[in-house]
């Protein structure tokens, strides 16, 4: 037994399933279209997140180490400082040796005595006027 089939409710189960179809079609690429829009989204947002981070990280790190120099600079200046008084202080010394040394070539390189020492022609120097003060004496006698 052969049922024959009305073609013409065929023809339009046949019509309707092919639109059914369709809309399930353009409704999952729909969807496909907005979950990959999401992703999308969703990692720029991540990024976004990720050079923000990383952004203040840097910053961070170059305070730290700007802070870090800025310590250095300063203990190395204190130190120069510290190193510059020091030698100063030596050199003062030094000169003040030579200012006696010159005095003392000075001394040495004079006609009033034979002597090379600065004490003994000021004590020289005394015994004259000592000298002088008991001649001055002896008159008023």
């Amino acid at each position: 037994m052969i049922t024959e089939q009305n073609p013409a409710r065929s023809a339009k189960t046949t019509k309707a399933s092919r639109t059914k179809g369709k809309h399930t079609y353009k409704l999952l690429f729909g969807v496909w279209v907005l979950l990959i829009a999401g992703g999308v989204y969703g990692a720029y947002l991540y990024t976004d997140q990720l050079k923000q981070n990383m952004s203040a990280d840097i910053a961070k790190q170059t305070q730290d180490q700007l802070s870090a120099i800025q310590l250095d600079y300063q203990k190395q200046i204190g130190d120069l400082q510290t190193k510059i008084t020091a030698d100063m202080t030596d050199l003062q010394g030094k000169v003040d040796s030579l200012n006696q040394l010159l005095a003392f070539t000075k001394d040495s390189a004079n006609d009033k005595t034979d002597n090379s020492n600065q004490l003994y022609t000021q004590l020289n120097d005394v015994k004259k006027k000592l000298e002088e003060l008991q001649k001055n004496l002896d008159v008023l006698k």
